[in-house]
Order: C-alpha cells, then structure tokens, then sequence
C-alpha cells in the first residue's frame, strides 16, 4: 500500500477555510493596510495611522512567540515559563547593530553606544565585533537563542527534567538571565538597554515605509511560522511529539528517544522567538531587561492558554486578544489590567478549557 506524501497529507489536513483566511490576512497586511497608511492622506478617515501600524506590528511579534510556545506545550507538553528569554536575546542580538548603525548620530558624537562613553568605556567589548553587520546580526538573532536553548534543553531533557519542575526551572532561567543583563558592566545598557534607534541598512527607522516595510516582515514571519508549525504537526515528527505528550514511557519502549525530539521542537521554537524579538524592537524602539521578567514569559502561556493550545491559529487569537485589551485597559483603568487579566485567565480556564479557538470548534459542531 502506497503512503501518501507528506506534502499531500499537509494540505490535505489544512481546510480550505484556513488557507482563504490566510490569503485574505496576507491581502490585508501586504497591499490594503500599507496603501491606506502610505497612500491615503492623513487627514482622511480611510487613513491608517503610525500607532495603529506599529501596534498591529508588534502584536503579530507577539503571536509568533505564542504559535512557538504552542508548538512546545501544545504539541509536546513542555510548558516553559521562560520563553520571554529567547524573545529579548534576539531583541537584544539585533538591537546590537541597530545601536551601532546610530554611529555619531549620538548624544556623544562618538562611535561608541552613548551608554558606554557615559560609563567611560574606551572600546567595543570583544562580543561586540561584527556588530555592524546586517547579516553577523541577522546570524546572531538565531544562533544566540538557539545555542541557549540547545544546551539548556540537552542537559534538562537527558535528565528527564519535566512537568512543573521544568517550567520551574525555565523560569529561573530567565530570572537569572534579566538579572544579569541589568548590570551595567555586561555591556548591554544595563537597566536602560538599548534605545535611540537611527536606521536600519542606512534608511530612517521611524520612515513611514520602513514601518511598513517591518509590519510586512511580522506579517510574512507570523505565516511562516503557521504554515512550518502545520507542516510539522502533521508530519511523522508532530505525531511522535503527541505521543511523547501523552505517553512518555511507551513511545520510548516502541524505540524512540524523547530526547532529540524534545530538543528539536525545543530548540526551533527558540529560534521563532528570537526572530520575532529581531523584528519587534525597531518596531517599538526600545529593549530592556525587563522583557526578560518571568512575567512576561508567564503572560505568554496565559496568551496560549486563552487562544487556545494544540491549534496554532488560537495563541495567535489569544495573543491579540490579550494585547489589545491590554492596551485598552492600560489607558482606560491602569490601576487594574493586572486584574482584568488574571479574571480573563480565571475565566478561561473555568468556562474555555479549550480557549476561545475550542469555543470555535464546538459551535462548529453544533451546526
């Protein structure tokens, strides 16, 4: 009996109604929405505005990191509670040259950062070279998060670190981590970090096309990584991670070592975040420590949680629904987002266990 290409079964597991939905966000982020923000004048109602562009951007970052984190704990049951770790290293790998692309356009008219003329540094730290590089940094932006994650999940998966004890220990990951890079002696701003940014390959990063042009980038990285992430949960690999979720021990006694798989999906979802932290930076203009908090690492999960794990399609659901009322309460009731999302949380976890993406699925079924 004859198997049915993988490539075959991919679009065969893939709806039709997915792949329309997919042409129309790409419609919508590659030609409407950058016309009526280019094209449109600024005084028409049609207009799209910078902080709509530059919002929209940075919360497709966002679902990326939440598809990535779906695609450890959905697919393989490995909730990780320090993800926002890979999202700031490639933040930070990136922010590296878009400091350096600053040159003499400083408050310091110096080719030093101004953090290290202000903290008298005579020279570039020897982690900084090649700094100045588009394609060292792009390399850096997966290689760091990558290596980390790598080495990290070797030594946590050979021992068989699992369950809350390893989201435990991810989480002190990443504490240690924002600890570290708030010293001002790492050479990475310290608690400031990096800022001020100029130019991306020698054109203004606050450009209305370069926006554009970075909104696209998140755009085509966020399909990217829904079309990878189905690719893989279809293959023979996404099976065998399903059957490592559900049963550890029997997989293994069927001949198949946990290890590498775990490490690979582990490891690949590292990447992921660390591309989207590469593109989120010069969107917001700013990396700090502080995207290292555990609080951020646990808001991706809740993110997850609330679009819907084992989906693909609902983090990137729930990680817009929790930023854009993230945004909203932050400027209706500041006093209280941290409520309001916590009660979501509640909520969802009482009323959704499946997320707002199984609410989907059921009402489906009904009709």
């Amino acid at each position: 009996m004859m198997r049915t290409p993988l490539a075959v079964r991919f679009l065969q597991a893939t709806p039709k109604s997915g792949w329309l939905a997919l042409a129309v966000f790409a419609a919508l982020t590659f030609v409407v929405l950058p016309l009526l923000h280019l094209a449109v004048p600024p005084e028409s109602p049609l207009h799209v505005s910078t902080y709509v562009i530059t919002l929209a951007g940075k919360i497709m970052c966002y679902a990326i990191v939440a598809v990535a984190m779906d695609l450890i704990w959905g697919y393989a049951g490995i909730l990780s509670l320090g993800h926002g770790l890979f999202f700031a290293l490639g933040g930070y790998a990136f922010g590296m040259y878009l400091m350096r692309q600053i040159g003499r356009d400083g408050s310091y008219q110096s080719d030093l950062p101004d953090f290290m003329v202000f903290l008298d540094w005579k020279e570039l730290p020897w982690y900084w070279a090649g700094s100045d590089s588009f394609l060292w940094a792009l390399f850096l932006v997966v290689a760091v998060p990558g290596l980390v994650a790598f080495v990290f999940g070797f030594f946590a998966f050979r021992s068989r670190i699992k369950d809350v004890y390893f989201s435990i220990i991810t989480q002190a990951l990443t504490f240690a981590a924002m600890l570290l890079f708030f010293r001002n002696e790492t050479g990475f701003g310290g608690n400031n970090g990096f800022t001020d940014f100029k130019r991306i390959l020698g054109f203004p990063i606050t450009s209305p096309e370069m926006r554009v042009i970075l909104f696209a980038l998140s755009a085509a990285l966020l399909m990217a990584t829904l079309l990878i992430g189905r690719y893989l949960v279809v293959s023979k690999f996404g099976r065998v991670l399903a059957a490592i979720r559900d049963a550890e021990s029997r997989t293994m006694f069927l001949g198949y070592n946990p290890l590498w798989y775990k490490l690979s999906i582990w490891t690949f979802s590292a990447i992921l975040c660390g591309l989207a932290g590469a593109l989120y930076v010069p969107q917001v203009g700013i990396i700090n420590p502080s995207e290292m908090s555990p609080a951020n690492s646990i808001e991706i999960a809740i993110w997850t949680a609330v679009g819907g794990r084992g989906t693909l399609v609902g983090p990137v659901i729930g990680a817009a629904l929790v930023n854009l009322s993230k945004s909203f309460f932050t400027q209706t009731f500041p006093d209280y987002w941290l409520f309001f999302l916590g009660a979501l949380f509640v909520a969802v976890t009482l009323w959704l266990p499946d997320g707002v993406a199984g609410l989907w699925k059921r009402w489906r079924a009904t009709k």
